[in-house]
């Protein structure tokens, strides 16, 4: 994974200004699961990428993408300790670096997969006859996964992508996205 991310900075670091091909921003949004310690729940997620794609040749491209997002996702459990206490674990932030390898489909269209590192924020609370504590932990981890990104026009594109996602402390996600963006 380091060396596919090294490879796109390289790549990106030596390209002379006539083979850029430039800045993508992009907003997005779709279904979220996330499982925890074996225990499974879905929800909505959301977010930004800002990337920089180069071509490497005639149909292919390399590039670099991070994104910031955020979920709905939140996972409960009751009566562990005492009748009526639970215990919750909400996703919070989500930030990525990945490496984009992908091909030109035609002028429109770009296929592509990603792999890189990500950091997810989880947030924990617990919930008894005596009042709540709540408390934070981050987990890094690795991120892969897949994409179709079709132009729209004038710079404009609509994408679908699959993320899978495994953090520190028995800790996964699977998302699949489809978003918005500009090409400049």
């Amino acid at each position: 994974m380091r060396i596919l991310i090294l490879g796109a900075v390289s790549a990106l670091a030596f390209a002379s200004p006539s083979a850029a091909a430039g800045f993508h921003a992009d907003i997005h949004g779709g279904w979220d699961s996330v499982s925890i310690a074996g225990a499974d729940d879905d929800g909505i997620a959301y977010g930004a990428a800002l990337g920089y794609d180069l071509p490497v040749g005639p149909n292919m491209f390399v590039g670099v993408e991070g994104s910031i997002d955020d979920s709905s996702t939140k996972e409960c459990v009751g009566d562990l300790l005492e009748v009526g206490d639970s215990l919750c674990a909400k996703t919070g932030r989500d930030l990525s670096l990945v490496a984009r390898l992908g091909t030109n489909l035609g002028d429109r269209a770009k296929l592509y997969v990603l792999a890189g590192y990500t950091n997810a924020r989880l947030k924990l609370s617990y919930t008894d006859s005596t009042g709540t504590v709540s408390d934070g932990e981050n987990g890094d981890g690795v991120r892969a996964g897949a994409g179709l990104q079709l132009g729209l026009g004038s710079g404009a594109f609509a994408k679908a992508e699959y993320r899978y996602s495994n953090y520190e402390s028995d800790f996964s996600r699977h998302q699949v996205l489809v978003g918005l963006g500009y090409e400049f």
